[in-house]
């Protein structure tokens, strides 16, 4: 399958500008290099969406593994591109803020294999249990099961709060779960077993033991997660009020990390709640596989 093409890409124009609205040097360097990673194959794609693409079949069964590392930086079009990186703008400001960019670089990589790997064992599981094997053909694309998987890890930092998603707030820790049951009822085309992989690998760390499994690969390399390894302090400049915040009825908690909370630096201006309904909106208008 090949990109589709709307001409004028104005998806990738409304992403470049929001990355020099909020400044390259004000961008942390692991999430500035992902941001970078994903433009750059996007613009010089190495194979067509449909070799790229991750599925039981091509990955599994052809045995073509590379597919686990090519499927989250390829993207349908440029507005399936500005959405995912939109949120990866914010979302990587924030955690490599407070993991560090080491160890943000070890997780973000982690978690782009390992979302793979979990889709194509749901995907599996799915097409066994329902006798469909349709659902071993299913191809996926993009990065927004990582993403669901740092939108996990980002409300475990920040608990307590509320999220508005489409107009109702939603508590931190079911955020993950409104967004993946309302991005499907909306847009039925994406990759609901990519999104839930995400999910998944996102839980197995902050709940889970994988975490302490990259701790203990870590130790090999010689870094922790905890150990000699403190975040990077960046700073922002104001541009307004956000149309996003958290709010805690009973104050914030004592061990949340004080950071700046102006997220129209990272979304000129959009919420969540909004990038999510553009993003909803966007999908309607493709055809295809994204993720």
């Amino acid at each position: 399958m090949q990109r589709r093409s709307r001409g004028i890409n104005t998806g990738l124009i409304l992403l470049l500008s929001q990355i020099f609205h909020v400044g390259i040097n004000n961008i942390p360097p692991v999430t500035l290099a992902t941001l970078a990673l994903n433009i750059w194959f996007f613009l010089n794609p190495q194979k067509p969406l449909y070799s790229s693409c991750l599925s039981v079949e091509k990955c599994y069964q052809q045995r073509d593994w590379q597919r686990l590392l090519l499927s989250p930086l390829h993207h349908a079009d440029d507005w399936h591109l500005y959405f995912n990186m939109a949120s990866v703008l914010w979302k990587g400001i924030n955690l490599e803020r407070r993991l560090g960019s080491r160890w943000f670089a070890y997780v973000i990589t982690t978690f782009s294999v390992l979302t793979g790997v979990v889709y194509l064992l749901l995907q599996f599981a799915v097409a066994e249990f329902m006798d469909e094997p349709d659902f071993k053909r299913s191809c996926a694309v993009g990065f927004s099961g990582v993403l669901f998987a740092l939108k996990v890890l980002n409300n475990h930092y920040c608990p307590g709060g509320f999220v508005n998603i489409l107009g109702f707030p939603v508590p931190n820790r079911f955020a993950c779960w409104v967004e993946l049951v309302a991005i499907h009822l909306f847009s039925p085309g994406t990759s609901f077993a990519g999104h839930l992989a995400g999910i998944l690998v996102g839980l197995m760390y902050t709940q889970g033991p994988l975490k302490k499994i990259m701790e203990a690969c870590a130790g090999l390399g010689g870094f922790s997660s905890s150990v000699g390894y403190p975040g990077q302090q960046y700073y922002f400049n104001s541009s307004g009020s956000s149309g996003y915040q958290d709010y805690y009825p009973h104050g914030r908690p004592d061990h949340y990390e004080e950071a700046p909370r102006n997220y129209d630096t990272y979304t000129a201006g959009l919420s969540e709640e909004e990038q999510l309904e553009r993003a909803l909106q966007a999908s309607l208008w493709d055809r295809g596989i994204q993720s």
